[in-house]
């Protein structure tokens, strides 16, 4: 029987492989994009992956999340994705941070030396905070914008977050980077495409969430498999 790996060696050759399978990647978030993002990163071979997210899987997640499945209602989510990865890969070295971040959190968990950051976090204060922290120390790092109130897989687009344009989420976190003296080294996968005001909702009482976007099913895995070809890629490079 052929090894869980060998296509992917047979297109990447043994030493590439090698380099996948002693990769440290966080992925921070594991909603719609995280989620897809932290599967094609185990099943691309890395050998250590560590995940954070506090939430838990709800019925409102159906329509687009890997993890959510009626049978999970209510389940943590790292738990859930931690069984899955592990089914994936039962070697793969996998640590779990259950918990909403907040902004003095990202310190000491970026004292890790980690090959790649993947920002797949939807509230803004804490992203801000897990891309400021990243940069300051040299990480390189893949932040996914906004993926919500799109319909157009092929308008997405992966760029150093200079360079982003059109995408009003985009422009929201470059704003309040340049306030940190950040203004690039971050790859950010986004979409120029524009979003309808009919598809946005105010949420109200909520502590993680002013409003809800709505969102078509295949656009956060379209976004999350953007994030992780951007890992496995520049992995592969050097």
């Amino acid at each position: 029987m052929e090894h869980w790996l060998s296509r992917t060696e047979l297109l990447t050759g043994p030493e590439n492989l090698k380099k996948l399978q002693t990769a440290h990647v966080l992925v921070a978030g594991l909603g719609g994009v995280g989620g897809y993002a932290a599967e094609q990163l185990c099943r691309a071979g890395i050998g250590e992956l560590t995940l954070i997210d506090g939430d838990t899987v709800n019925l409102t997640n159906l329509n687009r999340q890997i993890i959510a499945l009626l049978s999970n209602e209510g389940k943590r989510k790292t738990d859930v994705m931690a069984q899955r990865l592990l089914d994936i890969n039962p070697q793969l070295k996998l640590h779990i941070i259950d918990e909403y971040l907040k902004e003095d959190r990202f310190a000491p968990i970026l004292e890790t030396r980690f090959h790649y950051v993947v920002d797949a976090i939807d509230t803004l204060t804490p992203k801000v905070a897990l891309l400021t922290e990243a940069s300051k120390r040299g990480y390189r790092v893949v932040s996914s914008m906004g993926s919500g109130g799109k319909f157009h897989p092929e308008k997405v687009e992966i760029s150093d977050i200079s360079q982003s344009h059109h995408c009003k989420f985009a422009y929201i976190v470059r704003k309040y980077l340049h306030r940190q003296g950040v203004f690039t080294g971050i790859t950010a996968v986004y979409s120029p495409e524009p979003v309808s005001k009919k598809a946005l909702r105010e949420v109200k009482g909520e502590e993680n969430k002013r409003s809800v976007v709505g969102t078509i099913s295949y656009m956060p895995p379209v976004f999350g498999c953007f994030c992780a070809s951007v890992v496995i890629n520049n992995l592969l490079k050097n």
